[in-house]
């Protein structure tokens, strides 16, 4: 391993810890918490609100500065998404994202820091995105062609 590579793990984990920290803080990691705030039609939790506009206006305010550089700080080129269609599996995705997590409670990163809670839901969500992921992959495997395998 070169040093830019464990530069960039070290990166990778500090900003891990905070992103978990931040979840743990804002109660995100809480499921009851966010259930309320998903459920607009019923007793509406707006909480969360503060947590989402405090995430939206830093990135607003950071991507402009960053991306105005030529390379990011700790790596040798920006990857950024190139595609701007929207298609089917973009919008199945984000059906199956709200509807999982409509019922547990959890996405997946609070769902990893929800491990620390000691309860039982963020073990079974994690199972369930694994599971879950495993199929999309046999399914996409599946659908190849033979020589594309």
């Amino acid at each position: 391993m070169n040093k830019m590579h464990l530069q960039q793990m070290g990166i990778a984990l500090i900003s891990g810890i905070l992103f978990g920290l931040g979840l743990g803080l804002s109660q995100m990691i809480d499921r009851e918490r966010v259930l309320g705030f998903l459920d607009v039609a019923g007793t509406w939790d707006p909480t969360l609100l503060f947590v989402l506009g405090g995430a939206v206006s830093v990135s607003v305010v950071t991507f402009r500065f960053i991306l105005r550089q030529r390379q990011p700080f700790f790596g040798a080129t920006f990857t950024l998404p190139t595609r701007q269609t929207i298609d089917f599996p973009l919008l199945g995705g984000a059906v199956l994202f709200g509807v999982g997590w409509g019922i547990s409670g959890y996405c997946p990163g609070p769902g990893i820091v929800g491990l620390m809670l000691g309860t039982w839901n963020p073990v079974l969500f994690l199972i369930s995105l694994a599971a879950g992921m495993l199929a999309y992959q046999g399914y996409i495997n599946l659908a190849k062609s033979p020589s594309e395998r």
